[in-house]
């Protein structure tokens, strides 16, 4: 196919100089191997809405895809506006943005189009933290909530994340909506230049009242007038995030100044100091725990670019220990279970099973699929938890993951703690003591080329491992499952679950690990993992 006939026409409507040009670039270097990456097919809408490298093209982050997935949405809830709009037909849209290269941009255009086709769209006038902009449209009952964002993705990335309102109470974008609007976008590509798409300036601001607001509640969560009984030091680090600003705020306001990590607290689009604005990654908690340790902290907090997760690293005297998100799942399951008298916990099925901990509480439990669009729908939660560092401990106010609540929660148990002469390392011993002990890890990697996900996937289908040491493994094929259908692969025994699944964000393979025993055994089932993907690839 002659992608640079579609080249031409797509620099006919390309709004953005830095995108023209690129392309133009392209074009006369005859780079036909990446007019055809960006001009065969184009960026999926799904669940995780839009998110994709920023560059020219439809299977790029861009003004032309962005126009084209706003008014998309637009028209979804215009066409379904019994269910989503408010006393009177007023269809209200929040839409926020975070510190990466265009979001501002994006966000901008989404206003407008949304605006062209007569709906209220509420745009934040400022970079906004993720559980800000979800807390805002789930209060303002808004019918669906924009967030441009890629979250913790490379520096290159941009994204789209959608929540919807009516029946979903503000929660993220779940299938077949998301079909139906990905339907719509490819109507509007194929029907509509940039240009002919209908636009308007007609749109309300957000600020620091939402900002505000967000905060007083946060507040609500803890003993604020713990903190000034306790000594306890903290580090942050935003990751060159949007999460400082707010998260600074809150704890100001309950008596305890975080220490910043200076070189990554103000938002920077290019993340200088991190090869990936992970927290997860190897090296991107390496400045927080150099300021943790001279500053003498007690415990070190992080979130990731738009500060919907958390990392919480914790001192053992001599260094900074980083806890898994199980364990930190488990920590902030058990705070929350115990302000509770009714209501569910949950967490998806690549994370450590919180049964226990219902069980113990008189709460009910639920296991969902992997991701908090599921999560967050779990009938009259109080607490929801993923191994991928998301928690979600408000979920009345914002039903998602939400890593500026969660870091303040595990702040106030470890200022309890201190008070009593203890550390959050110890208290997580006291609680695996009771609800049992699991071992969890992972091993993932990351590719250029989409393909290899799918052939070990197939791989892992085909020819399963049939046992880990002298332990027999049970083949499940999720793909087919009645419950948890999605795709995935769950190799258990006794004392052993590996599951192996595509990322639904990053073009990665992960192998979750959750072993019943040492930390030893747990790395030799890691070593088995990696052996097992490198010999399926």
């Amino acid at each position: 196919m002659d992608y640079r006939t579609e080249a031409k026409l797509w620099l006919e409507q390309d709004p953005d100089p830095v995108t023209r040009a690129e392309l133009e670039g392209l074009l006369a270097a005859a780079n036909d191997e990446e007019l055809a990456d960006r001009f065969s097919q184009s960026l999926q809408f799904g669940t995780a809405g839009l998110r994709g490298e920023l560059g020219a093209g439809p299977n790029r982050m861009n003004r032309i895809v962005v126009a084209q997935a706003a008014r998309a949405i637009g028209m979804f809830l215009q066409a379904n506006s019994a269910e989503y709009s408010q006393a009177g037909g007023e269809l209200r849209v929040v839409i926020g943005y975070d510190g990466r290269h265009n979001s501002d941009v994006f966000a901008l255009d989404s206003a407008r189009v949304l605006a062209g086709l007569g709906l209220k769209p509420m745009l934040f006038d400022r970079m906004v933290p993720t559980p800000v902009a979800a807390f805002t449209g789930r209060r303002l009952g808004a019918a669906a909530t924009i967030m441009v964002t890629a979250s913790h993705n490379p520096p290159r990335d941009n994204g789209y994340k959608v929540y919807l309102g009516g029946k979903f109470g503000g929660s993220q974008l779940i299938p077949p909506q998301d079909s139906e609007i990905a339907q719509l976008i490819a109507q509007t590509a194929k029907s509509k230049t940039f240009a002919q798409i209908e636009q308007s300036d007609s749109f309300e601001s957000l600020g620091k009242n939402e900002i505000d607001t967000y905060v007083a509640r946060a507040k609500q969560l803890v003993q604020a007038d713990l903190f000034s009984q306790s000594s306890i030091k903290i580090t942050h680090t935003a990751l060159h995030g949007v999460g400082w600003s707010v998260i600074d705020e809150i704890f100001r306001g309950i008596g305890l100044k975080l220490l910043p990590t200076i070189e990554q607290q103000e938002p920077n689009g290019d993340f200088p100091t991190v090869s990936f604005p992970n927290p997860e990654e190897k090296g991107a908690m390496d400045l927080a725990m150099a300021t943790a340790k001279a500053n003498g902290s007690d415990l070190i907090l992080a979130n990731d670019p738009d500060a919907d997760r958390l990392a919480v690293a914790v001192s053992d005297g001599e260094s900074f220990r980083m806890l898994t998100g199980d364990e930190v799942g488990l920590l902030l399951a058990d705070r929350c279970a115990s302000a509770s008298s009714e209501g569910s916990l949950a967490n998806s099925l690549v994370s450590a099973d919180i049964s226990a901990v219902a069980k113990k509480h008189g709460l009910k439990y639920e296991q969902t699929l992997t991701g908090f669009k599921w999560i967050s729908k779990v009938p009259n939660l109080i607490y929801g938890y993923e191994e991928a560092l998301g928690y979600c401990v408000d979920p009345e106010h914002t039903p998602d993951k939400d890593g500026i609540t969660a870091a303040l929660l595990i702040a106030e148990l470890a200022a309890k703690l201190k008070l009593e002469n203890l550390t959050l390392l110890d208290h997580l011993t006291n609680l695996e003591r009771e609800y049992g002990k699991l071992a969890t890890g992972q091993v993932s990697i990351r590719v250029s080329d989409l393909s290899v996900i799918s052939k070990v996937m197939s791989a892992v289908r085909s020819n399963p491992p049939a046992a880990f040491g002298d332990e027999e493994l049970v083949f499940e094929d999720l793909l087919v499952s009645k419950t948890h259908r999605t795709d995935a692969v769950v190799l258990s025994g006794e004392r052993t679950r590996m599951i192996f699944r595509p990322s639904g964000t990053e073009p990665k393979l992960k192998c979750y690990l959750q072993y019943r025993g040492s930390k030893a055994e747990l790395e030799a089932l890691e070593s088995f993992a990696s052996e097992l993907i490198a010999g399926y690839q």
